[in-house]
């Protein structure tokens, strides 16, 4: 923080008060907050009826809960003092940020993302271990829907989404962030619900899955066809595995002449 000028940081929802505090805020309308202070001193600012969620860790942050006739912008402008120049956490609602510039004008503010950012990128043998983990249980099921061994024709979008969800879970996620299916002309919008259209013969069928496990996120991407595949996809297909192939050996020549470079003390 204090490389970066920083006097505190505050983070609410989003994935930086997990990572800093191993507690996930509701997405409320009461107001949760970590402050960190460059001194060592952190809060965790909470409502009190959902204080009994965090799990306490002595050393690491003290828990503030506020109740409802509390002043919860009060308490946190009172933790920064005379602190103004303040990092903030991306995904904060805006509504806390300005009820706090209301009470704290003069406030400079950054994006916590500057400050955070370089430690969340590194990460230990325990975190790489969780993301394979998440990776490997949905690069089942989108081996499972490549085989063939997903029932597609005659089901409706929703219903396949449903089944995704349900392998997506019993895989070893908490919970899915998303199942994606949508099925023939649906397939042009790459973020369409699911809906009640029934996939038929020789439909292009994309499915865009991913959850959450062991606190980090899967997210996997395949397009099937069902049947035989219209000579226009196949055109289309054939272009874009060329690209990709082409983009993978360059990026491959890439490595290995940085990797001499760096080996031989040269300066690319």
């Amino acid at each position: 923080m204090r490389s970066h000028g920083v006097e505190a940081l505050l983070v609410s929802v989003g994935r930086d008060l997990p990572y800093l505090a191993g507690y996930e805020a509701m997405p409320l309308e009461r107001v949760t907050m970590l402050v960190v202070l460059p001194d060592g001193e952190v809060s965790l600012v909470v409502p009190a009826l959902e204080a009994a969620r965090v799990t306490e860790m002595p050393g690491a942050f003290s828990i503030v809960p506020w109740h409802e006739t509390d002043d919860a912008i009060g308490v946190i402008a009172g933790l920064l003092g005379t602190r103004r120049r303040v990092a903030i956490g991306d995904q904060m609602w805006a509504r806390f940020l300005v009820e706090l510039l209301e009470r704290m004008p003069d406030l400079s503010v950054l994006r916590a993302v500057d400050v955070v950012g370089d430690l969340r990128i590194v990460k230990d043998d325990a975190e790489i271990d969780a993301l394979a983990a998440a990776g490997s249980a949905v690069d089942g099921i989108a081996a499972e829907l490549q085989a063939g061994r997903i029932p597609l024709l005659g089901r409706t979008e929703a219903e396949v989404s449903a089944d995704l969800s349900r392998r997506i879970l019993d895989a070893g996620h908490e919970r899915v962030n998303f199942a994606i299916v949508a099925a023939g002309p649906n397939a042009a919008s790459p973020h369409h619900h699911p809906g009640p259209r029934v996939i038929e013969e020789g439909d292009l069928v994309l499915c865009d899955f991913g959850g959450t496990m062991a606190g980090y996120c899967s997210d996997i991407t395949r397009c099937v066809v069902v049947g035989d595949p219209d000579p226009e996809v196949v055109e289309a297909w054939t272009v874009l595995r060329a690209a990709q192939q082409a983009a993978v050996e360059a990026a491959v020549i890439y490595a290995i002449i940085t990797n001499d470079c760096v080996s031989s003390g040269v300066k690319m």
